[in-house]
């Protein structure tokens, strides 16, 4: 007996390949999702890390930042210490060269020359006093120049008075301290002419007595 199939092979052709096409797609979406959960998964424990980095690195900042301000703050300190030790220096320094200022006064003084006043400013000296001649002035000046503590001596006036029934050349004069100069010069100078330096260090010989400064108007009397 002969069979004959009279379904339509067609039919059943294309319903195996729907069933075919949906198991594909089926494998396909499930692959996809898989991958996409992987992918995900990695991004977010990447954003997750980065985050935690991001709050490290502000905590950092933070600390960084107190750091700064403590930093800030020990400079402002070192610098009122810094001011406050320059102001000392500065007191013992002018305290040095007001005993050096008298000493080379008393040192450079010639005879017949009388002091009246001594005025310091800063590193400016202001000295006025009479003279029994406008040549001993002189000879004040050059003595001044020579000093390793004063120079740039400029005489400011002279004239013509009376002391005591005498005439006399009143005068006024300005001088600077040089301290720098007189520290390069004193070691040297104390050997070569100890009589023109100063030292606070090295006490005078009990024998040696130096002449006082010469004050107010004296000849005559």
């Amino acid at each position: 007996m002969i069979r004959i199939n009279l379904l339509p092979h067609r039919a059943l052709k294309r319903k195996a390949l729907q069933r075919q096409f949906f198991v594909i797609a089926a494998v396909v979406a499930f692959i996809g999702v898989g991958v996409w959960f992987i992918v995900h998964s990695m991004l977010v424990g990447r954003i997750e890390n980065q985050i935690e980095r991001n709050k490290f690195l502000e905590e950092k900042i933070v600390e960084l930042d107190k750091q700064i301000e403590e930093i800030k703050k020990l400079r402002e300190q070192t610098a009122q210490l810094l001011a406050r030790k320059k102001v000392v220096e500065s007191l013992q320094a002018n305290r040095a060269e007001a005993v050096h200022l008298l000493d080379e006064l008393v040192r450079q003084l010639p005879d017949g020359v009388y002091l009246k006043g001594v005025k310091q400013s800063g590193q400016r000296v202001a000295i006025s006093g009479y003279a029994q001649s406008n040549a001993r002035i002189s000879t004040l000046m050059r003595n001044l120049e020579s000093s390793p503590w004063l120079e740039q001596a400029s005489l400011v006036e002279i004239k013509t008075a009376l002391q005591n029934q005498q005439r006399l050349s009143e005068f006024q004069l300005t001088v600077d301290l040089v301290r720098a100069k007189a520290e390069e010069a004193g070691k040297p100078a104390a050997k070569s002419a100890p009589v023109k330096t100063s030292s606070l260090a090295t006490p005078a010989p009990e024998n040696n007595t130096s002449p006082a400064i010469r004050l107010g108007p004296a000849f005559g009397g």
